[in-house]
Protein backbone atom coordinates (compact mmCIF):
# COMPACT_ATOMS: atom_id res chain seq x y z
CA UNK A 1 0.00 0.00 0.00
CA UNK A 2 2.90 2.37 0.81
CA UNK A 3 4.33 1.92 -2.67
CA UNK A 4 0.95 2.61 -4.31
CA UNK A 5 0.38 5.69 -2.16
CA UNK A 6 3.86 7.00 -3.00
CA UNK A 7 3.22 6.47 -6.72
CA UNK A 8 -0.07 8.36 -6.53
CA UNK A 9 1.67 11.27 -4.77
CA UNK A 10 4.37 11.40 -7.47
CA UNK A 11 1.73 11.38 -10.23
CA UNK A 12 -0.16 14.17 -8.46
CA UNK A 13 2.96 16.31 -8.30
CA UNK A 14 3.72 15.63 -11.97
CA UNK A 15 0.15 16.58 -12.93
CA UNK A 16 0.46 19.88 -11.06
CA UNK A 17 3.78 20.67 -12.77
CA UNK A 18 2.41 19.86 -16.24
CA UNK A 19 -0.75 21.89 -15.60
CA UNK A 20 1.29 24.89 -14.42
CA UNK A 21 3.62 24.64 -17.44
CA UNK A 22 0.64 24.48 -19.81
CA UNK A 23 -0.88 27.54 -18.16
CA UNK A 24 2.33 29.52 -18.68
CA UNK A 25 3.31 28.39 -22.19
CA UNK A 26 -0.08 27.67 -23.76
CA UNK A 27 -1.69 24.44 -24.83
CA UNK A 28 0.25 21.96 -26.91
CA UNK A 29 -0.33 22.47 -30.62
CA UNK A 30 -0.88 26.26 -30.40
CA UNK A 31 1.55 28.67 -32.12
CA UNK A 32 4.47 29.81 -30.00
CA UNK A 33 3.67 33.01 -28.12
CA UNK A 34 5.01 36.25 -29.61
CA UNK A 35 7.12 37.00 -26.54
CA UNK A 36 9.14 33.80 -26.98
CA UNK A 37 10.05 34.37 -30.66
CA UNK A 38 13.62 35.53 -31.30
CA UNK A 39 13.69 38.06 -34.12
CA UNK A 40 16.57 38.94 -36.40
CA UNK A 41 15.77 42.65 -35.92
CA UNK A 42 12.96 44.70 -34.35
CA UNK A 43 12.32 48.44 -34.49
CA UNK A 44 9.58 51.06 -34.29
CA UNK A 45 8.66 52.74 -37.59
CA UNK A 46 7.63 56.35 -38.22
CA UNK A 47 4.00 55.85 -37.20
CA UNK A 48 4.76 53.85 -34.06
CA UNK A 49 4.32 50.34 -35.45
CA UNK A 50 6.59 47.65 -34.05
CA UNK A 51 8.30 45.95 -36.98
CA UNK A 52 9.62 42.43 -36.34
CA UNK A 53 11.85 40.79 -38.94
CA UNK A 54 12.23 37.07 -38.33
CA UNK A 55 15.13 36.82 -40.79
CA UNK A 56 17.49 39.14 -42.63
CA UNK A 57 15.46 40.45 -45.59
CA UNK A 58 16.63 39.16 -48.95
CA UNK A 59 13.67 40.11 -51.14
CA UNK A 60 12.87 43.78 -50.53
CA UNK A 61 10.41 46.08 -52.31
CA UNK A 62 10.49 49.88 -51.96
CA UNK A 63 7.56 52.06 -53.00
CA UNK A 64 9.48 55.37 -52.84
CA UNK A 65 12.43 56.27 -55.06
CA UNK A 66 14.39 58.04 -52.31
CA UNK A 67 13.84 55.08 -49.96
CA UNK A 68 15.07 52.76 -52.70
CA UNK A 69 18.26 54.80 -52.87
CA UNK A 70 18.64 54.78 -49.09
CA UNK A 71 18.27 50.99 -49.01
CA UNK A 72 20.96 50.68 -51.70
CA UNK A 73 23.19 53.12 -49.78
CA UNK A 74 22.75 50.79 -46.79
CA UNK A 75 24.11 47.89 -48.83
CA UNK A 76 20.79 46.25 -49.61
CA UNK A 77 19.32 44.85 -52.82
CA UNK A 78 15.86 45.43 -54.27
CA UNK A 79 13.45 43.09 -56.03
CA UNK A 80 10.81 45.73 -56.76
CA UNK A 81 10.69 49.53 -57.02
CA UNK A 82 8.38 52.29 -58.26
CA UNK A 83 9.14 54.10 -61.51
CA UNK A 84 10.39 57.30 -59.81
CA UNK A 85 13.74 55.56 -59.35
CA UNK A 86 14.14 56.17 -63.10
CA UNK A 87 12.01 59.25 -63.81
CA UNK A 88 13.34 61.26 -60.86
CA UNK A 89 16.54 59.66 -59.60
CA UNK A 90 17.93 57.93 -62.69
CA UNK A 91 19.16 55.03 -60.57
CA UNK A 92 21.13 52.26 -62.20
CA UNK A 93 19.48 49.03 -61.01
CA UNK A 94 19.90 45.42 -62.16
CA UNK A 95 17.74 44.45 -65.14
CA UNK A 96 15.83 41.88 -63.06
CA UNK A 97 14.52 44.58 -60.70
CA UNK A 98 10.76 44.81 -61.25
CA UNK A 99 8.92 48.13 -61.64
CA UNK A 100 5.72 47.77 -59.57
CA UNK A 101 3.85 50.91 -60.62
CA UNK A 102 4.20 54.53 -59.53
CA UNK A 103 4.89 56.00 -56.11
CA UNK A 104 1.26 57.14 -55.78
CA UNK A 105 -0.29 54.14 -57.50
CA UNK A 106 1.78 51.02 -56.82
CA UNK A 107 0.45 47.71 -58.13
CA UNK A 108 -0.32 45.54 -55.11
CA UNK A 109 -0.73 42.37 -57.21
CA UNK A 110 2.75 42.78 -58.67
CA UNK A 111 4.17 43.46 -55.22
CA UNK A 112 2.62 40.30 -53.77
CA UNK A 113 3.78 38.29 -56.79
CA UNK A 114 7.39 39.10 -55.85
CA UNK A 115 6.88 37.40 -52.44
CA UNK A 116 8.79 40.14 -50.61
CA UNK A 117 10.08 39.64 -47.08
CA UNK A 118 10.17 43.40 -46.39
CA UNK A 119 8.42 46.42 -47.95
CA UNK A 120 9.32 50.12 -47.49
CA UNK A 121 6.34 52.52 -47.39
CA UNK A 122 5.75 56.26 -46.97
CA UNK A 123 3.55 57.75 -44.26
CA UNK A 124 2.53 60.57 -46.62
CA UNK A 125 0.89 58.51 -49.38
CA UNK A 126 -2.67 57.27 -48.91
CA UNK A 127 -2.28 54.29 -51.24
CA UNK A 128 0.63 53.01 -49.14
CA UNK A 129 -1.58 52.95 -46.06
CA UNK A 130 -4.15 50.87 -47.97
CA UNK A 131 -1.47 48.51 -49.28
CA UNK A 132 -0.16 47.98 -45.75
CA UNK A 133 -3.48 46.32 -44.83
CA UNK A 134 -3.05 43.82 -47.67
CA UNK A 135 0.56 43.17 -46.65
CA UNK A 136 -0.52 42.60 -43.06
CA UNK A 137 -3.08 39.98 -44.13
CA UNK A 138 -0.41 38.29 -46.24
CA UNK A 139 2.04 38.27 -43.28
CA UNK A 140 4.55 40.35 -45.24
CA UNK A 141 6.65 42.64 -42.99
CA UNK A 142 6.59 46.33 -43.87
CA UNK A 143 7.66 49.63 -42.35
CA UNK A 144 6.56 53.23 -42.77
CA UNK A 145 9.22 55.92 -43.02
CA UNK A 146 8.95 59.71 -43.12
CA UNK A 147 11.96 61.62 -44.41
CA UNK A 148 11.70 65.40 -44.62
CA UNK A 149 15.02 66.63 -43.26
CA UNK A 150 18.57 65.33 -42.96
CA UNK A 151 18.03 63.98 -39.44
CA UNK A 152 15.17 61.83 -40.76
CA UNK A 153 17.40 60.43 -43.50
CA UNK A 154 20.12 59.70 -40.95
CA UNK A 155 17.64 57.79 -38.75
CA UNK A 156 16.35 55.77 -41.70
CA UNK A 157 19.88 54.96 -42.89
CA UNK A 158 20.79 53.79 -39.38
CA UNK A 159 17.82 51.41 -39.33
CA UNK A 160 18.59 50.13 -42.84
CA UNK A 161 22.28 49.52 -42.12
CA UNK A 162 21.33 47.74 -38.89
CA UNK A 163 19.12 45.44 -40.98
CA UNK A 164 21.67 44.84 -43.76
CA UNK A 165 24.54 44.52 -41.30
CA UNK A 166 26.64 47.06 -43.20
CA UNK A 167 27.41 49.42 -40.31
CA UNK A 168 30.36 50.94 -42.19
CA UNK A 169 27.92 52.36 -44.75
CA UNK A 170 26.20 54.32 -41.97
CA UNK A 171 29.57 55.95 -41.34
CA UNK A 172 30.22 56.60 -45.04
CA UNK A 173 26.76 57.68 -46.24
CA UNK A 174 25.45 59.13 -42.98
CA UNK A 175 27.92 60.36 -40.40
CA UNK A 176 30.40 61.59 -43.02
CA UNK A 177 27.58 63.63 -44.59
CA UNK A 178 26.69 65.02 -41.15
CA UNK A 179 30.31 66.13 -40.70
CA UNK A 180 30.19 67.83 -44.10
CA UNK A 181 27.07 69.75 -43.01
CA UNK A 182 28.60 70.65 -39.64
CA UNK A 183 31.75 71.92 -41.38
CA UNK A 184 29.62 74.18 -43.59
CA UNK A 185 27.67 75.54 -40.62
CA UNK A 186 30.83 76.37 -38.65
CA UNK A 187 32.06 78.64 -41.47
CA UNK A 188 29.05 80.93 -41.67
CA UNK A 189 28.18 84.01 -39.67
CA UNK A 190 24.60 83.51 -38.54
CA UNK A 191 24.41 87.12 -37.39
CA UNK A 192 23.99 88.26 -41.00
CA UNK A 193 20.45 86.80 -41.28
CA UNK A 194 19.75 87.53 -44.97
CA UNK A 195 16.07 87.64 -45.81
CA UNK A 196 14.81 85.22 -48.44
CA UNK A 197 11.67 84.19 -50.27
CA UNK A 198 11.40 80.54 -51.25
CA UNK A 199 9.02 79.66 -54.08
CA UNK A 200 7.88 76.27 -55.35
CA UNK A 201 6.75 76.54 -58.96
CA UNK A 202 4.69 74.02 -60.94
CA UNK A 203 2.82 74.07 -64.22
CA UNK A 204 -0.44 75.32 -62.73
CA UNK A 205 0.81 77.83 -60.19
CA UNK A 206 3.37 78.99 -57.64
CA UNK A 207 3.50 78.81 -53.84
CA UNK A 208 5.72 80.34 -51.21
CA UNK A 209 6.95 77.73 -48.74
CA UNK A 210 7.84 78.02 -45.07
CA UNK A 211 10.28 76.25 -42.78
CA UNK A 212 8.52 72.86 -42.94
CA UNK A 213 9.91 72.43 -46.45
CA UNK A 214 13.20 70.53 -46.91
CA UNK A 215 14.97 73.40 -48.72
CA UNK A 216 13.57 75.95 -46.26
CA UNK A 217 15.02 73.92 -43.37
CA UNK A 218 18.44 74.10 -45.03
CA UNK A 219 18.04 77.84 -45.55
CA UNK A 220 16.93 78.27 -41.96
CA UNK A 221 19.94 76.31 -40.67
CA UNK A 222 22.14 78.64 -42.73
CA UNK A 223 20.84 81.66 -40.84
CA UNK A 224 18.30 83.09 -43.28
CA UNK A 225 14.94 84.63 -42.44
CA UNK A 226 12.08 83.48 -44.64
CA UNK A 227 9.67 86.37 -45.21
CA UNK A 228 6.85 83.82 -45.51
CA UNK A 229 7.40 83.02 -41.83
CA UNK A 230 6.61 86.67 -41.05
CA UNK A 231 3.74 86.98 -43.53
CA UNK A 232 1.78 83.73 -43.42
CA UNK A 233 -0.61 85.09 -46.03
CA UNK A 234 2.17 84.55 -48.59
CA UNK A 235 1.68 80.82 -48.13
CA UNK A 236 -1.86 81.15 -49.47
CA UNK A 237 -1.42 83.95 -51.98
CA UNK A 238 1.93 85.04 -53.42
CA UNK A 239 1.17 88.75 -52.96
CA UNK A 240 3.54 91.04 -54.88
CA UNK A 241 2.63 93.85 -52.46
CA UNK A 242 3.98 91.99 -49.44
CA UNK A 243 7.06 90.85 -51.38
CA UNK A 244 7.77 94.50 -52.32
CA UNK A 245 7.24 95.52 -48.70
CA UNK A 246 9.84 93.05 -47.43
CA UNK A 247 12.12 93.27 -50.51
CA UNK A 248 14.06 90.07 -49.69
CA UNK A 249 17.80 89.80 -50.30
CA UNK A 250 17.38 86.51 -52.18
CA UNK A 251 14.56 84.76 -54.01
CA UNK A 252 15.00 81.00 -54.47
CA UNK A 253 12.86 78.85 -56.76
CA UNK A 254 12.53 75.09 -57.03
CA UNK A 255 10.37 73.50 -59.72
CA UNK A 256 8.00 70.54 -59.55
CA UNK A 257 7.07 68.32 -62.47
CA UNK A 258 7.93 69.77 -65.88
CA UNK A 259 10.53 72.47 -65.11
CA UNK A 260 9.98 74.40 -68.35
CA UNK A 261 6.25 74.63 -67.78
CA UNK A 262 6.79 75.62 -64.15
CA UNK A 263 9.18 78.44 -65.08
CA UNK A 264 6.79 79.59 -67.82
CA UNK A 265 4.07 79.88 -65.16
CA UNK A 266 6.39 82.22 -63.24
CA UNK A 267 7.19 84.28 -66.34
CA UNK A 268 3.54 84.57 -67.35
CA UNK A 269 2.45 85.35 -63.82
CA UNK A 270 4.20 87.21 -61.06
CA UNK A 271 7.24 88.17 -63.15
CA UNK A 272 5.03 90.19 -65.49
CA UNK A 273 4.33 92.71 -62.75
CA UNK A 274 6.59 95.75 -63.41
CA UNK A 275 7.42 95.91 -59.70
CA UNK A 276 9.07 92.47 -59.89
CA UNK A 277 12.08 93.76 -61.82
CA UNK A 278 12.59 96.45 -59.17
CA UNK A 279 13.09 93.98 -56.34
CA UNK A 280 16.61 93.98 -54.88
CA UNK A 281 17.01 90.22 -55.39
CA UNK A 282 16.13 90.52 -59.08
CA UNK A 283 18.29 93.59 -59.75
CA UNK A 284 21.28 92.03 -57.93
CA UNK A 285 20.98 88.68 -59.76
CA UNK A 286 19.91 86.93 -56.57
CA UNK A 287 16.80 85.42 -58.09
CA UNK A 288 18.01 81.83 -58.33
CA UNK A 289 16.50 78.57 -59.60
CA UNK A 290 17.84 75.69 -57.51
CA UNK A 291 18.62 72.20 -58.89
CA UNK A 292 15.81 69.73 -58.26
CA UNK A 293 18.15 66.86 -57.39
CA UNK A 294 19.43 68.78 -54.36
CA UNK A 295 16.39 70.79 -53.27
CA UNK A 296 13.21 69.05 -54.41
CA UNK A 297 14.06 65.36 -54.33
CA UNK A 298 15.58 64.08 -51.10
CA UNK A 299 19.35 64.30 -51.68
CA UNK A 300 20.22 61.46 -49.25
CA UNK A 301 24.02 61.03 -49.31
CA UNK A 302 24.27 64.38 -51.14
CA UNK A 303 22.58 66.36 -48.36
CA UNK A 304 25.93 67.97 -47.53
CA UNK A 305 26.16 69.22 -51.11
CA UNK A 306 22.77 70.89 -50.67
CA UNK A 307 23.99 72.84 -47.64
CA UNK A 308 27.24 73.79 -49.36
CA UNK A 309 25.44 74.89 -52.54
CA UNK A 310 23.31 77.43 -50.66
CA UNK A 311 26.14 78.50 -48.32
CA UNK A 312 28.34 79.44 -51.29
CA UNK A 313 25.57 81.71 -52.57
CA UNK A 314 24.82 83.35 -49.25
CA UNK A 315 28.37 83.59 -47.89
CA UNK A 316 30.72 83.65 -50.90
CA UNK A 317 33.66 85.10 -48.96
CA UNK A 318 33.71 82.13 -46.55
CA UNK A 319 33.72 79.59 -49.40
CA UNK A 320 36.33 80.94 -51.82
Amino acid sequence: MGIVKKSVNVLSVMFIIISFTTLITGCKGQPEQEAHIKYYYSFTDSIGNTVNLKNKPQNVVSLVGSYSETWILAGGNLSGVTNDVISERNMDLPSETKIVGTIKDPNVEEIIALSPDFVLLSTDIESHVKISETLKKANIPFAFFKVEHFEDYLDMLKTCTDITGNKELYEKNGLAVKKQIDDVLTKIDKDDNPEILFIRAFSSGVKAKDDDNMACKILNDLGTVNIASKHKSLLEDLSIEEIILEDPDYIFVVTMGDSEKALKTLRDGIEKNPAWSELSAVKNHRYIVLPKELFHYKPNARWGESYEYIAKILYPDEFK
